[in-house]
C-alpha cells in the first residue's frame, strides 16, 4: 500500500490511483496528526489546530475528504481551505498561527498525478521528517491506533482574506496591462480579481479550473508552456505577462517584447529592487542559477549566497541567515522582505507591477545592462535511481584535481568564462545539467569537459551510456 518512492526529498507525490488512494490519504492524516502531537510538550498540550487546502486535480477531493478523516481521527481540529493556491494554504498558517497545514497537492506535474505538501508549524517539512512521516504511516498500519477525542472541523474563506491582506500593503500601483496564464490551476481563484483590485488591466488566460489541464502541462518553467502567454502578450501590447504552475508556487514572466524572464534573471529584478532598501542584505539562489546573478548581487552590495536547489531547504536557510529573498531557476521566489519568507508566485507576480510601477522603463530594457552570457536550460539526462548519487560523486571525482568545484549540491565546476553543474535530481531518476559562458564556444568547450567526465564516470560504475544533446541558448 505504501510506496517508499513517492517520500521524495521536498514533498509526498506520486501516480494517483497507482501510488495514492483516499486509504493512503487518511493514513497520512493520521500520521500526521501524531506526528505534530509528538512535538507539543505535555504540559502545554492542547487542541492542536492545522489548515488543509487543496488544488484543482480530479483526486484531490477525495484525497482531502480522506486526509481531514485521518486528521480528525488522531485529534487535531483542521480548517478547511477549499480550493486555493499552495500559498494560500501557508499564508493561513502565519495568519491564523495555526500548528501546521497540508496542502493536497500534484504541483507543476501532468494532470495523472497528486501529492502532499507539508507543514509543521510554519516549516515546511523535508528530508528525514517525509521519511519520519512514512514510517509513522507503516506502524500505524501494522497496528492502528484509536484517539480519545475526535478533531473539529470549520472552514475559512482564505481567498478573500489574503486578497484583503495583500491589497492593504500594497505600494501604490500605476495601470498595467497583464496577461495572467493560471494554466486552468489554482491561480484562477485569486490572481485575476486580486491583479484588478490593485488596478491593472487584466487579459486573463486559462482562469478556468480545470484538472485535466487541457491548455498545457502547468508549468511555467518550459517555453513550450508558455507559447500563448508569449502570443498574447504581443497581441494585446501588454505591459507583460505572468504565469503560474498548478498550486501558484512557481511562477513565469514574459516582458512587453515577448521575452521569457528565467527564474535567475527575475531574481536580478527582484534583487536590485530589494538591496535599494536593504543595502548589504543576504540573498540566497540555488547553484542552477547564472553566474551573472551572484555578480550582480555583489555588485550592487549585497550578499550573495548559492544554496542547495529545493523550496523547503532554501526556505530553511532563509531562515537561518535571515536573508531576505530567495529564489530558484524553477520560479519559486520567496520575499521575506515585507512578507512571511514562503514562495508565492501571485505575490512575485506582484512585486514585478510595483517595480514597473516605480520605473519608467519597460521590463524589457531593466535587465539590458547585464553581461550577455548563452546558457543550456536544463538538461535532463535519465539516470538509474539508486545510481544517479554515485554518478554525481565520481564525476567530481574525476574533475576535481583540475579545476575549481562547489559541491553544496552535486558538482558546479568553476572555468574560466563560465560554469557547468552536474545534479541528482531529488524527484525523479534523472541527472540536472546546466552550462553558461560568455561565448558559445567557450560554452561548448565546457560542456565537452564535464560530458566527457560524466560519461567516464557511467563507465566506471557500470551504468548505462548517457546522452547529453542538447541546444544552447543565448541571454
Amino acid at each position: 500500500m505504501i510506496r517508499p518512492s513517492i517520500f521524495r526529498e521536498y514533498d509526498i507525490r506520486g501516480l494517483a490511483g497507482k501510488d495514492l488512494s483516499p486509504e493512503f490519504a487518511e493514513l497520512l492524516g493520521r500520521a500526521y496528526a501524531k506526528l505534530i502531537s509528538s512535538r507539543i510538550p505535555v504540559a502545554s498540550r492542547r487542541h492542536l489546530t492545522v489548515s488543509v487546502g487543496q488544488d484543482c486535480r480530479l483526486t484531490s477531493d477525495s484525497y482531502t475528504q480522506a486526509l481531514i478523516k485521518g486528521l480528525t481521527q488522531g485529534g487535531v481540529d483542521v480548517i478547511r481551505l477549499g480550493t486555493c493556491p499552495t500559498p494560500l494554504t501557508y499564508f493561513s498558517i502565519f495568519d491564523l498561527n495555526l500548528d501546521g497545514g497540508i496542502m493536497v497537492t500534484g504541483s507543476h506535474n501532468p494532470a495523472e498525478y497528486n501529492g502532499f505538501k507539508t507543514c509543521v508549524g510554519k516549516e515546511t517539512i523535508y528530508g528525514a521528517q517525509i521519511q519520519e512521516i512514512r514510517s509513522l504511516m507503516e506502524t500505524l498500519l501494522a497496528a492502528p491506533e484509536s484517539h480519545q477525542r475526535l478533531g473539529q472541523i470549520s472552514e475559512y474563506p482564505i481567498i478573500a482574506r489574503y486578497t484583503d491582506y495583500i491589497v492593504s500593503k500594497a505600494r501604490p500601483l500605476k495601470k498595467k496591462k497583464i496577461v495572467l496564464d493560471a494554466g486552468n490551476g489554482t491561480a484562477s481563484t485569486v490572481a485575476p480579481e486580486l491583479f484588478r483590485r490593485l488596478g491593472a488591466e487584466v487579459i486573463p488566460l486559462y482562469c478556468e479550473l480545470d484538472g485535466n489541464f487541457p491548455n498545457h502541462h502547468p508549468d511555467p518553467t518550459v517555453p513550450e508552456n508558455l507559447k500563448q502567454l508569449v502570443k498574447t502578450v504581443l497581441q494585446e501590447k501588454a505591459d507583460f505577462g505572468l504565469a503560474f504552475d498548478g498550486d501558484s508556487d512557481r511562477i513565469g514572466v514574459v516582458d512587453e517584447q515577448g521575452r521569457i524572464l528565467y527564474g535567475d534573471e527575475l531574481m536580478v529584478l527582484f534583487s536590485r529592487s530589494v538591496l535599494k532598501e536593504i543595502p548589504g542584505a543576504t540573498i540566497i539562489s540555488e547553484v542552477k542559477s547564472s553566474h551573472r546573478l551572484y555578480d550582480d548581487i555583489q555588485a550592487k552590495g549585497g550578499t550573495p549566497l548559492m544554496w542547495k536547489t529545493g523550496h523547503s531547504l532554501i526556505k530553511s536557510k532563509m531562515k537561518e541567515t535571515k536573508a531576505v529573498l530567495a529564489g530558484e531557476m524553477s520560479g519559486h521566489i520567496f520575499f521575506a522582505d515585507r512578507y512571511f519568507g514562503f514562495d508565492d508566485a501571485i505575490y512575485a507576480g506582484i512585486r514585478v507591477f510595483e517595480i514597473l510601477s516605480e520605473s519608467n522603463q519597460p521590463l524589457s530594457e531593466m535587465l539590458a545592462d547585464l553581461p550577455s552570457s548563452v546558457s543550456t536550460p536544463e538538461i535532463r539526462v535519465e539516470c538509474e535511481e539508486e545510481k544517479k548519487f554515485l554518478l554525481v560523486e565520481e564525476t567530481k571525482n574525476l574533475l576535481r584535481s583540475n579545476f575549481s568545484i562547489n559541491d553544496i549540491d552535486g558538482v558546479r565546476v568553476a572555468f574560466q568564462d563560465g560554469w557547468g553543474l552536474v545534479r541528482a535530481s531529488n524527484t525523479q531518476p534523472v541527472l540536472v545539467l546546466r552550462f553558461e559562458a560568455t561565448t558559445l564556444p567557450g560554452l561548448q568547450s565546457n560542456r565537452n569537459i564535464v560530458e566527457t567526465a560524466l560519461k567516464r564516470a557511467a563507465e566506471r560504475i557500470g551504468h548505462p551510456p548517457i546522452q547529453t544533446d542538447l541546444p544552447a541558448s543565448h541571454h
